[in-house]
């Protein structure tokens, strides 16, 4: 995919699927800003990249701190004069039943997850209204949804709720958006083999109940979720707005479980 020259901010870039986002998108010529709470993390992920094309700018961020959030856009104008695409990966994830889940455990995820491609899409968008205002093209943004804005966890509900309401959020952006040419669509991927899966997938119960309900048969990989967003910020999807692309394995499609007894 043709992303020459795209600046492309990546919240939660140092790890997991953000990782993989930003790996694609230099690799297909964009100019990255990897953003992260995780100072080491990013800084060591952007030094791994480094050699594969433009090497992408770290900046540290806190998603849901509004000043944090002008900063990254700041600097990422300061650096390349505008801003092409936003991707808002970065997330966090609750677990405990809904009896015993915290307050300040649900309020935390849902800042992270919910305030936070609020705020980096208000700021972002700004920039790129401007943009267009001034004779420039108009940039995309792509929020990291999942399958959870249409399923339910019990034991992950902040978790969900946020990805729900993420899920309306990218509606109502993009409808807000389209007189300026500015598309905002997002994606939903299924089980995909990031570090937190690997953590439990190694237990071959908890990998039999997630193939059970994956029709494909496998879990995904993080570089799959990256070439859904870099299709969505290429001229290639130029049409597709307000929409989420669900990445699932056939999932969503499935109103039974498959037998993975033959797979053991």
């Amino acid at each position: 995919m043709d992303l020459s020259g795209k600046v492309t901010i990546i919240t939660g870039g140092a790890r997991g699927i953000g990782y993989a986002c930003a790996e694609r998108f230099v690799a297909d010529g964009a100019k990255v800003i990897l953003a992260d709470i995780d100072e080491k993390g990013g800084k060591d992920a952007a030094e791994k990249l480094s050699g594969t094309g433009e090497p992408p700018i770290f900046i540290e961020c806190d998603v849901g701190e509004r000043l944090d959030v002008r900063n990254l856009v700041a600097q990422t104008v300061d650096a390349y004069g505008r801003v092409d695409v936003l991707i808002n990966n970065a997330a966090q994830l609750d677990s405990a039943p809904f009896l015993e889940l915290e307050e300040e455990q649900f309020d935390a995820v849902l800042k992270t997850n919910l305030k936070g491609p609020f705020l980096a899409s208000q700021a972002a968008a700004k920039q790129m209204v401007a943009q267009v205002e001034a004779g420039g093209l108009p940039g995309t943004i792509i929020n990291m949804s999942s399958v959870n804005a249409v399923f339910a966890l019990p034991d992950h509900l902040a978790y969900t709720v946020a990805k729900g309401g993420l899920a309306q959020l990218t509606k109502g952006m993009a409808l807000a958006l389209a007189p300026s040419g500015i598309r905002v669509n997002a994606i939903g991927p299924g089980s995909i083999m990031t570090e937190m899966l690997e953590k439990v997938a190694t237990d071959k119960d908890v990998s039999n109940r997630i193939m059970s309900r994956t029709p494909i048969g496998r879990f995904g990989e993080p570089s799959e979720i990256a070439a859904i967003a870099a299709f969505l910020a290429s001229d290639e999807s130029s049409y597709i707005t307000g929409t989420t692309i669900y990445a699932d394995g056939g999932r969503l499609a499935l109103n039974y479980t498959v037998d993975v007894a033959s797979k053991d």
